[in-house]
């Protein structure tokens, strides 16, 4: 059983700096430098996957490739594969939000003229490290495909579309340049951020990595594995994965991913499953797996409904996965994501994986029964969060609760003033609610850095069901100096954190 401890949750995008995007440099050391000072022992990211073309980091075209954006300009600068003028031609205007059109444009430029700089030494590294990755190879090969064609695989001619091995061999020919940048890429992201997390590790950090439970269907991984998801023969779903209505939806979420067909990965003895997790825990300490409930049952959508209403519950691997699983990873490297609609499988599940479930303080007071997201009710094996990428604010929150459920909040947590709406870091019904958490039975309480600046919710990460202007929020470099160590280290001293 884990020791009680603290987090903090910011994705990498959000970290400041000058290039547009946080990166895997020097602020990102920063801040764990200033994790460590204010006794925050866990930092929470959310996929390093490449994001879609929403932005979303939970739908990618790979489960297993990072995020090129994360490259920090500043070493290939130091590498001589870039110029002093081209680093500069890194830098944003504005330090508040992510520009991912520009920073799309700019970084496509950037890494073609650095993969053109590449020497004889660096390309035998590159070629040793993708010789060691069994995903690599495919990746680079899809990217390549993707960019020729401007297409989803399932638009591609017959032959490519059912991975012919002639015509594979001959797209690799084909695109050479093309497939060996991307491999370039991918080996500088993951050199880049092992050194970012051991550098963690070594200050008593850490890393908590977010894994979406489906993958897209315009991605490597089902182009890869047909045989493995649900599809008709031309590579179409019938179903589509999301959830029935819920807190978030009124009709509830159609998210477009194709289902897995766990009877045919249960004869290879999930092996794609047991790759996909043991190379997210290569890279992080823990892994939250998003949506944990699909393991028990999950949501099928017809691809003919018109809202995710007409969904129907279909009864996923259980515990023939997990103890699998079990033999290659220790359990106490996952943290179940179980919001959502509960039932007796679920909690079933919950109970023989021993995995520790989610709670969430914004869930807590939307009404005024004694429900499992009230802190007292915490149990020890529970991750606690004031709320996720998908929650508002605390602050934002307030403002949306009805007068008499805001007043239970406040009266909760000890704050008997009026004086709520202010934002900032030193607004006192904010610290109030984080206080209790703080105090929770949860071993380990995760916050939003938002919540910990007692920012509004203009701030949110993400808004769900909603496509367009999410996941572009920035730490600046004014808010991290108002993050005052001392505030965060004494609570963890007071409730032995």
């Amino acid at each position: 059983m884990q020791t009680r401890s603290s987090g903090i949750l910011l994705h990498v995008s959000s970290l400041m700096g000058p290039y547009g995007i946080g990166v895997f440099g020097k602020d990102t050391l920063r801040f764990i430098d200033f994790l460590k000072e204010a006794g925050f022992r866990a930092w929470q990211v959310l996929p390093f996957t490449i994001p879609d073309e929403c932005n979303s980091p939970y739908k990618s075209v790979s489960a297993f490739a990072g995020n090129p954006y994360f490259i920090d300009p500043e070493q290939l600068f130091e590498e001589g594969l870039i110029t002093g003028e081209e680093l500069e031609s890194c830098k944003a205007s504005s330090p508040y939000s992510v520009d991912f059109i520009a920073l799309k444009a700019q970084r496509s430029a950037l890494f073609a003229k650095a993969f053109e700089r590449i020497t004889p030494a660096l390309r035998e590294k590159v070629e040793k490290w993708c010789a060691a990755q069994s995903w690599a190879a495919d990746h680079a090969l899809y990217t390549a495909l993707q960019e020729e064609t401007g297409k989803s695989w399932t638009e591609w001619p017959e032959p490519l579309r059912r991975r012919e091995p002639q015509a594979l061999e001959e797209a690799r020919a084909r695109l050479k340049p093309a497939i060996e940048k991307e491999l370039f890429l991918q080996y500088l992201f993951f050199t880049q951020w092992q050194a970012v997390r051991r550098y963690a590790n070594e200050r008593g950090v850490k890393i908590i990595g977010d894994m979406p439970i489906y993958v897209a269907l315009d991605s490597v991984d089902v182009w890869s594995n047909q045989q493995l998801f649900d599809l008709d023969e031309k590579g179409f779903p019938a179903a589509e994965a999301g959830v029935p209505p819920d807190y978030f939806s009124a009709d509830g979420q159609r998210w477009g991913n194709p289902l897995y067909d766990w009877d045919a990965m249960k004869k290879d003895g999930y092996c794609w499953w047991i790759s996909r997790i043991t190379h997210a825990h290569a890279l992080f300490d823990k892994i939250r797996i998003d949506h944990f409930r699909g393991f028990s049952a999950y949501w099928a959508v017809p691809t003919t409904a018109e809202t995710a209403k007409e969904g129907a519950w279909r009864q996923g691997p259980g515990m023939d996965f997990f103890n699998i699983l079990f033999k290659y990873i220790d359990r106490e490297a996952l943290i179940a994501e179980d919001l959502g609609i509960r039932d007796e499988g679920l909690e079933q599940l919950l109970e023989d994986t021993g995995l520790p479930g989610m709670r969430v303080m914004q869930f807590a007071f939307i009404g005024q029964d004694d429900g499992m997201h009230l802190p007292h009710n915490y149990l020890p094996n529970t991750v606690a969060y004031t709320g996720t990428h998908d929650n508002n604010t605390l602050l934002g929150y307030l403002w949306e609760l009805t007068p008499e459920n805001r007043r239970y909040c406040l009266d909760y947590c000890g704050f008997e003033g009026t004086t709520w709406k202010d934002g900032g870091a030193q607004n006192p019904a904010i610290r109030a609610i984080l206080r209790t958490l703080w105090a929770s039975p949860a071993k380990l309480i995760v916050v939003p850095i938002q919540d910990l600046l007692g920012y509004g919710g203009d701030t949110k990460m993400n808004r769900p069901g909603i496509a367009e202007g999410n996941w572009s929020y920035r730490l600046t470099e004014e808010a991290f100096a108002q993050l005052h160590a001392d505030t965060y280290r004494r609570l963890s001293i007071l409730y032995n954190r």
